[in-house]
């Protein structure tokens, strides 16, 4: 079965139980597939949540048997490293930093880092080392932001000082 039609089946199904359906991955082998599942909702994904969701999606899938051979089932945050799949993702983290592979190459590359400038139907376009790159979004096989860990740790520090009653700005 194709990742669409696996999304068509499995997205109407996590959005009624409250979470955002950021994606799926299916990685085909002849020993060990994988079937994982991104999920996400406004007040964070806890292991409670992905134990819902894989406990639903398991029974769904188990039904329809979309799926003929044997494969994994994983369902998960999008963590730090979040996937894009959709124009509308990389639209949203517009401004932020991501790692795109390609399926074919382009400018005889495969590879491309940059920050997300625009997306549309028709492509996405970074900004890599001060040049625009307009990527083809059906040649993308896979996209995720890169995270920006001083932010966070930086984030971390402040919230942490206000916890202690310091002021962060005098650090």
């Amino acid at each position: 079965m194709s990742v669409q039609k696996l999304n068509e089946m499995l997205q109407p199904l996590v959005e009624d139980l409250g979470y955002e359906f950021v994606g799926l991955e299916y990685n085909t082998s002849p020993k060990h597939s994988v079937l994982r599942i991104y999920i996400d909702r406004e007040a964070g994904v806890g292991i409670k949540d992905c134990e819902r969701v894989s406990r639903e999606t398991a029974a769904l899938l188990d039904v329809k048997d979309p799926i003929k051979s044997h494969y994994n089932l994983e369902v998960s945050s999008p963590g730090l490293d979040r996937p894009l799949f959709t124009v509308a993702h990389f639209t949203e983290f517009k401004g932020r930093e991501v790692k795109i592979n390609l399926f074919a190459p382009q400018q005889s590359r495969r590879k491309f880092q940059g920050l997300i400038l625009a997306a549309s139907e028709l492509g996405v376009i970074i900004d890599q080392d001060g040049s625009e790159v307009i990527l083809d979004i059906r040649n993308i096989a896979k996209a995720r932001l890169v995270p920006d860990y001083d932010s966070i740790l930086a984030g971390h520090k402040a919230e942490k000082q206000h916890k202690q009653g310091q002021d962060p700005a005098r650090s």
